[in-house]
């Protein structure tokens, strides 16, 4: 089996494309169900947000993987297949393990270094694993990827470029609010979700006027506002969203909605100065249309795409560095696994050849009358001296398992010792290599 990713994202498709392709909630996880049903998948997680969809699968074979998650992504974001193939892209093995690395660190992030992509690969993950769609091979790699991301923003500067999608909007929006950002403004948070609590946050710290909660579930809006340090002002239902923005000056909205949340019918035209909607959804929660009003600012993705500040480039080498290390010791984990069936076939063997001559001992010493003391005490000097003789060669096969030559070597180990790791303790083999696992 070999991990594949199959996906959009902000660098290969439009925002429109992107739109078409989310897949959220319930879908989302009928999604996976589908996906770990395909008959070349063993294991699979989906990670959709705002600026990629992308499907994390280990599979059995490449082309029968690629085809399989391409129609399920175009059956499940009703895209047709021939349109959704011109945007995806397709990593393998290596490939596939260093750009889920790339994700979680925010090198492939619209704006570089954010923050906010790496809970999402977590939550991804968390989400395959209620569903029990992620075992051992993707778990291990997410694990992997995960810890370098928290390491890329505590080890390196580049959490200095990667202000989140929401502070960059707030800094777009700022000259059409006579500067200062939130400050001051009265805000309008439009659904209840990770970035709607982000959103909330940020306006508490940098001082708004009144935060306005609305949601469609009421109860959510209320856990929102009853997180601490959140100074919500009130919460509303989507039905007051008219009412409610004739008196805010900023609204953010981050629903999960499959359609437009507000349309420009919806925009109230009797309202003081200036309206800036900030549109972090996906697909977009604001009507285009909207942007044409008179005294209206919409600012979506499109436009934070284009603003996004570069890292610096020492940043960027840091963070590789970390990737490399981590890579390294994810595939050395994985070229030990690959030989650990040989490693047990051979202790099996030796420990089995121990046990017959130990038999054969007791048979005859114990005619002699030599004490079962005695026999115990040489069946465990034999035992000692059988694994100092293999410890050096086991160690040794599993640290060149990863090398141009690994192969050769360990053909050479069963050629020598005369192994079959299908064999008899073949069963133990295959079982010890789906108990490795990736030390975090």
């Amino acid at each position: 089996m070999s991990v594949l990713v199959v996906g959009l994202s902000h660098k290969s498709a439009p925002v429109r494309a992107l739109e078409r392709a989310a897949v959220s909630g319930d879908q989302l996880a009928k999604l996976l169900s589908d996906l770990a049903s395909a008959e070349p998948v063993a294991e699979v997680f989906v990670v959709s947000t705002c600026n990629r969809v992308e499907v994390y699968a280990d599979v059995d074979r490449f082309h029968a993987g690629v085809t399989a998650i391409c129609e399920l992504l175009a059956r499940h974001g009703g895209v047709p297949e021939r349109e959704l193939i011109r945007y995806l892209y397709a990593h393998y093995e290596d490939g596939a393990a260093s750009h889920l690395l790339a994700v979680t660190c925010g090198l492939d992030s619209v704006v570089v270094g954010e923050e906010q992509i790496l809970g999402q690969v977590r939550s991804a993950v968390r989400l395959a694993r209620e569903q029990d769609t992620v075992g051992r091979v993707l778990g291990d790699l997410a694990r992997v990827a995960l810890r370098a991301g928290k390491r890329a923003r505590s080890e390196t500067g580049i959490g200095r470029a990667g202000v989140s999608l929401l502070s960059l909007a707030v800094e777009l929006a700022s000259p059409n609010l006579g500067g200062g950002g939130l400050a001051g403004r009265d805000v309008l948070v439009v659904g209840a979700g990770a970035m709607s609590a982000l959103t909330v946050a940020a306006a508490t710290r940098e001082g708004a006027a009144s935060v306005v909660v609305a949601n469609r579930s009421g109860r959510r809006a209320e856990q929102l506002a009853a997180r601490p340090g959140a100074a919500v002002t009130r919460v509303a239902a989507l039905g007051e969203l008219p009412a409610a923005m004739t008196a805010v000056d900023v609204v953010v909205c981050c629903t999960g909605a499959a359609g437009l949340v507000i349309t420009a019918d919806m925009v109230p035209v009797a309202r003081r100065g200036t309206l800036v909607f900030v549109d972090l959804a996906m697909p977009r929660d604001v009507d285009p249309a909207v942007a044409g009003l008179p005294g209206v600012t919409v600012i979506g993705l499109d436009a934070l795409r284009e603003h996004a500040t570069a890292a610096e480039a020492a940043d960027l080498r840091a963070v590789r560095a970390i990737m490399e290390t981590e890579l390294a010791a994810y595939q050395a984990g994985i070229d030990a696994a690959r030989a650990a069936p040989l490693v047990v076939a051979l202790r099996a063997k030796a420990a089995g050849v121990v046990e017959a001559e130990l038999a054969r001992l007791a048979t005859r010493l114990g005619a002699e009358g030599v004490s079962g003391r005695t026999l115990d005490e040489i069946a465990r000097a034999m035992r000692r001296v059988t694994d100092k003789l293999l410890h050096a060669p086991t160690v040794r096969v599993k640290e060149l398992a990863g090398s141009p030559d690994g192969e050769e070597y360990a053909a050479a180990l069963r050629v020598l010792f005369d192994l079959d790791p299908r064999g008899p303790g073949g069963q133990q083999s295959r079982q010890s290599a789906r108990e490795h696992t990736v030390t975090t």
